[in-house]
């Protein structure tokens, strides 16, 4: 359907950030397109994670569940928990950049002020960056509502 539009190269963003950022931010040149339905994005979702992440990369399909949130705008919300045994070894947020957004949101812009807000120790850290979004830590919370801001 046509959602697996690259708008940057993750190469060069994560080079660019590692100059910048005291952080590394892990890289990966695949996309994922938007439109599929959930069941059809997981195992790309999945092999996204294997290939930013190396230490996941030997890691069974079965050790990854993948689930949409809501919250996004602009964007689909993915939390990805990694669990090797019993226990949760990670849980992140895969925001993935929804078919044009590039035309009314600057993300290079964007990606400048989550930089600076993640080195400043607010909001999700940014982890990595692929053809069409980025990967954050996860944050345990919820969205606010009209009457939850009273």
């Amino acid at each position: 359907m046509g959602g697996e539009v690259k708008i940057w190269n993750p190469i060069e963003i994560a080079e660019q950030a590692r100059n910048d950022y005291a952080s590394q931010i892990f890289p990966s040149l695949l996309t994922i397109d938007p439109s599929l339905s959930l069941p059809q994005m997981t195992p790309l979702v999945i092999n996204l994670c294997k290939d930013m992440f190396k230490a996941w990369s030997k890691f069974d399909d079965s050790c990854f569940q993948v689930e949409q949130i809501s919250g996004g705008i602009t964007n689909m919300l993915l939390k990805v928990t990694v669990k090797k045994g019993d226990s949760i070894n990670e849980i992140i947020t895969i925001r993935l950049y929804g078919p044009n957004t590039e035309f009314i949101i600057d993300r290079h812009r964007e990606l400048q002020a989550i930089k600076y807000i993640t080195a400043a120790g607010f909001g999700a850290k940014w982890l990595g960056i692929f053809g069409n979004g980025i990967v954050q830590s996860f944050i345990n919370a919820h969205t606010l509502t009209p009457s939850g801001t009273n």
